[in-house]
């Protein structure tokens, strides 16, 4: 079988470098937006050789591994598939690159969220083993078809994951709250450093609390403020929610209530217990 990987930033570029590891494709073919990322994808050997979107659509399997808002436009260009073609999209948002699935080519396609990933991106950030033992969801599994689905977990086996099964509408509020909000947090605090005075100074003295917290600030705004687009609602709903609890750590300080920011902060030492 031949892979076509639409994408080749850190996604898509550590799925060639995996998918090269597995015994299930004899090639490895990529496109990407950015003629300077294909150049490199194929220097670096995530892929075996670049072609077109139209040679891409030739290909057994299709992984499409672009920000949300291009998967989006990408699906819309698919057409005439044949009947035992796979189309795996990665998008971290779903309601809205599955209503974009054609009804007729329904059963080709399986909805996939792989949850890793790095704050780094392009090229060259590409390492094989970012899938491995991580989790991998399926996104409203019953119209595709059932080669596909079966393919589908095999490829995910051969990438070492873990499966997990949802309809889209869960998995768009529950990344909201796990994933998207904790960004928006990171971009904050990163923001909020950077419009102090001396933000160099602050920042030499940064420990390891800080650093985890800012990390992923580091992200691809063009990926994340895609995802913020095409989960609008459930991201508000997270913000609110996170701010309700801001607003009432910043009333107990005020107010001197110590004791009950103890027991606050205490209450949250439990999320340990189900991670």
């Amino acid at each position: 079988m031949k892979a076509g990987i639409i994408g080749l930033g850190l996604m898509g570029g550590s799925l060639g470098l995996a998918l090269k590891e597995s015994s299930l494709f004899s090639l490895i073919v990529g496109d990407d937006i950015n003629p300077v990322h294909r150049r490199q994808a194929v220097y670096l050997g995530l892929v075996d050789e670049c072609l077109d979107f139209k040679g891409i659509l030739d290909c057994d399997v299709i992984f499409l591994c672009t920000p949300v808002d291009s998967i989006v436009e990408i699906i819309k260009r698919i057409k005439n598939l044949r009947e035992n073609q796979l189309v795996i999209d990665f998008g971290g948002v779903k309601k809205e690159i599955i209503k974009t699935i054609p009804q007729e080519l329904r059963a080709n396609f399986v909805s996939l969220h792989p949850m890793c990933g790095t704050e780094n991106f392009g090229p060259k950030a590409a390492f094989k083993d970012l899938y491995k033992n991580q989790i991998m969801i399926f996104v409203d599994m019953a119209k595709s078809g059932q080669y596909q689905l079966n393919l589908a977990r095999e490829i995910c086996m051969q990438l070492g994951m873990n499966i997990v099964k949802m309809d889209s509408k869960d998995h768009d509020r529950h990344t909201a709250f796990i994933s998207h909000m904790p960004h928006i947090l990171s971009y904050a605090l990163a923001n909020t450093v950077l419009k102090q005075e001396n933000p160099q100074d602050i920042v030499a003295i940064a420990g390891g609390g800080f650093k985890g917290m800012s990390r992923i600030s580091k992200s691809s705004g063009v990926m994340w403020s895609a995802i913020a687009k095409q989960n609008k609602e459930n991201l508000l709903e997270s913000i609110n929610a996170i701010l309700d609890e801001l607003y009432y750590a910043k009333k107990m300080i005020e107010n001197n209530q110590f004791d009950e920011l103890k027991d606050w902060m205490t209450s949250a030492n439990e999320l340990r217990e189900i991670i």
